[in-house]
């Protein structure tokens, strides 16, 4: 007698995020060290117009992230933007997009472990670098491993404690604008924004080139559109999360650099110092370097942190879509993509190698890199968007969340992101990166065609 076989369900990711776990995760996907250590350098190069270069900038990223939270709600079956990619551009785009996002995260996490590892050695010069980084990734593997709901607890503290320092920083500053405080840079006051060359000092130049900087703040935003996938309400959190973008981009960016350039005339800041450190300092507090670099330290362990969580997601949606090995779709009692987080973690820890060998050289590759990769993901995020209103007329008639002003906000975004892509082709240490681009993206197709043959033999 022949046994019939039961047909198996497929392994569903845990919904474990709660509203708040997205709206912190979302915040934190728009606060980096970009910020913290790069406010200095960006306002060296654009003054004070850097205020309108992020102004803009935020705006870009408000649109694809409506263009991406559209597309995760039309298929809430979906648990990646990567499937709807395979849906609409075809299984070789999803293959490039998947693996070339895996590669965005791999390049940040490399860069934020080394940054922890620095951080720590600050207070403890005698470590070695790596010995933080081993203790931290293995910690955050292993959160990763138990639950997604304790992914999100760690992500919603370290994110409010990045929150917590930018409020502070803004109302700092707003007391020393009442009171008239006075620095050894000159008494604060909101006139430092035009009184020393005017709000463009560097010209369209300076201005022009500032885009390179915002966008590599903005870096991990689109982290929503993976962490949407597994929380209870997706309907109402992804929505919530992706609304609240212009507000988070006026209060920290804007607000905080405005605070900055208001308490010291831009022309004293220093690129290789960061001007928060400055702030606190001025007020009195003494322990002023110790807190800053506690605030960056939680901002590099949270991006390392969303790096080991979405890589392990795009790895299982590629092993589920056939373009990855099948070990990395299983997922574990706990309902998470163990192999995925193994592999895309073991992968994070050839970092801790490169920083044995260049220590002074991984940071800057492994951001430019990612830089460049984000802007193609971005892209494709928005190209795959128009394709799905292009063949849903009637589905995206009916949705509650649209992108606004379509078909025109998406022209306007590729050409944005565009121009970024040529600005990157003006400084050396991102054109190296920007010249290795070509050579990522023709290795995964030919990847893509060796695949393709083995699967069919």
């Amino acid at each position: 007698m022949d046994k019939t076989k039961k047909k198996q369900k497929p392994q569903e990711l845990a919904r474990g995020l709660n509203n708040r776990h997205v709206q912190l995760i979302a915040i934190g996907g728009a606060i980096g060290t970009g910020l913290f250590l790069g406010a200095g350098k960006a306002i060296q190069l654009a003054g004070p117009s850097i205020l309108l270069t992020y102004a803009i900038t935020g705006m870009v990223i408000m649109l694809m992230m409506r263009a991406l939270g559209e597309l995760m709600l039309s298929n809430l079956n979906y648990h990646s933007f990567l499937d709807f990619v395979a849906d609409y551009l075809g299984v070789r785009m999803a293959f490039v997009t998947g693996w070339t996002y895996w590669f965005c995260w791999i390049s940040l996490a490399m860069a934020d472990l080394t940054a922890t590892g620095m951080y720590i050695c600050y207070w403890f010069p005698n470590l070695p670098q790596w010995l933080p980084e081993v203790i931290a990734l293995c910690i955050l593997l292993g959160l990763n491993l138990v639950a997604v709901s304790l992914y999100g607890e760690l992500e919603f503290w370290l994110a409010l404690i990045k929150v917590v320092a930018i409020i502070a920083l803004i109302a700092v500053g707003i007391f020393m604008i009442i009171v008239g405080f006075k620095t050894d840079a000159g008494r604060v006051s909101v006139s430092n924004l035009w009184r020393h060359g005017g709000f463009f000092p560097n010209g369209a130049l300076g201005f022009t080139m500032s885009f390179q900087m915002a966008t590599f703040a903005f870096t991990g935003v689109e982290v929503v559109g993976l962490v949407g996938g597994e929380t209870s309400n997706p309907k109402k959190v992804i929505p919530k999360a992706i609304n609240s973008i212009p507000l988070r981009v006026v209060l920290f960016y804007i607000g905080s650099l405005f605070a900055i350039m208001c308490i010291y005339p831009w022309t004293s800041v220093t690129a290789n110092e960061s001007p928060f450190v400055s702030v606190f300092a001025d007020v009195g507090i003494v322990a002023a370097a110790s807190i800053v670099n506690f605030v960056v330290l939680s901002a590099s362990v949270s991006a390392c942190n969303s790096a080991i969580y979405s890589t392990s997601r795009m790895v299982r949606s590629l092993a589920q879509e056939g373009n990855a090995p099948h070990s990395f779709k299983k997922l574990t009692s706990h309902k998470v993509p163990g192999n995925a987080l193994i592999f895309s973690t073991l992968v994070i820890f050839i970092t801790v190698i490169m920083n044995y060998f260049i220590p002074s050289k991984v940071f800057t590759i492994a951001s430019s890199l990612a830089t460049i990769c984000f802007v193609f993901v971005w892209v494709i995020i928005v190209i795959t968007h128009w394709r799905y209103r292009q063949l849903n007329p009637q589905k995206a008639a009916a949705s509650n969340f649209k992108m606004p002003f379509y078909p025109y906000s998406s022209y306007f975004v590729v050409l944005f992101f565009t121009m970024v892509i040529v600005i990157l082709a003006f400084s050396k240490t991102t054109r190296d990166a920007l010249l290795f681009a070509p050579v990522w993206f023709l290795g995964l197709l030919a990847l893509f065609q060796f695949n393709k043959k083995r699967q069919l033999k």
